[in-house]
């Protein structure tokens, strides 16, 4: 799920229009190599170190899914645009990986459960987060984890989720909890940002 600012928000965006041109953006695409660089060693810091099951929940066009399938995870990944799941499965193609199309808060994956719950800018935008997060947190594997990176963008009507907010979203989950800045990070988004960017790693009870 692309970052949006000012005006834009997540709801009035036509996301299978915007799937062809969605890897332009820097931190989504990933095509400039300290860029790509720099999120696969922030991954590789938030995921489990032994291989596991990663669902990467509002998953794009799969540049996250990637860096996790060639950290050697198998990756399942959900999003609501169709076209987004076409390119992402394009793109991790031959890869321990399958796409789903469906509704990141409840996704469609039956029973299974994962070593890794990975969430990129989607938090968000759903109308109710903390219902979302509680599911969440019932697909994990006991010692299993929550990634989640969100942020607040803009400057004329900002939109995001500030760190807060998430952690009181949090606070009933329990368990460990590390939080990231990553708004001084510019090779992660291709220029530097003044606003407020941040990963949270939540490993539950």
């Amino acid at each position: 799920m692309a970052n949006r600012s000012d005006e834009t928000t997540a709801s009035s965006i036509d996301w299978d229009a915007e799937a062809a041109t969605f890897d332009d953006e820097p931190d989504h695409g990933l095509r400039d190599a300290d860029a790509r660089r720099a999120w696969a060693v922030r991954l590789a810091s938030w995921l489990p170190a032994r291989p596991g099951d990663v669902l990467d929940l509002g998953c794009g066009t799969g540049t996250l899914s990637l860096l996790a399938a060639e950290q050697g995870h198998r990756v399942t990944g959900v999003d609501l645009s169709p076209a987004m799941v076409a390119l992402a499965g394009a793109k991790l193609a031959g890869r321990d990986a399958v796409f789903i199309t469906g509704d990141a808060a409840a996704p469609p994956v039956g029973g299974q459960r994962f070593d890794a719950v990975l969430v990129r800018h989607v938090l968000w935008t759903l109308p109710d987060p903390g219902r979302a997060l509680r599911h969440w947190r019932e697909l994990l594997r006991p010692g299993g984890r929550l990634v989640l990176v969100e942020g607040v963008w803009g400057s004329v009507a900002p939109v995001g989720m500030a760190a807060d907010r998430l952690a009181s979203l949090l606070a009933p989950l329990a368990g460990e909890t590390r939080v990231e800045r990553l708004s001084d990070d510019p090779s992660l988004w291709g220029r530097e940002v003044a606003d407020e960017r941040y990963a949270v790693v939540v490993i539950p009870e």
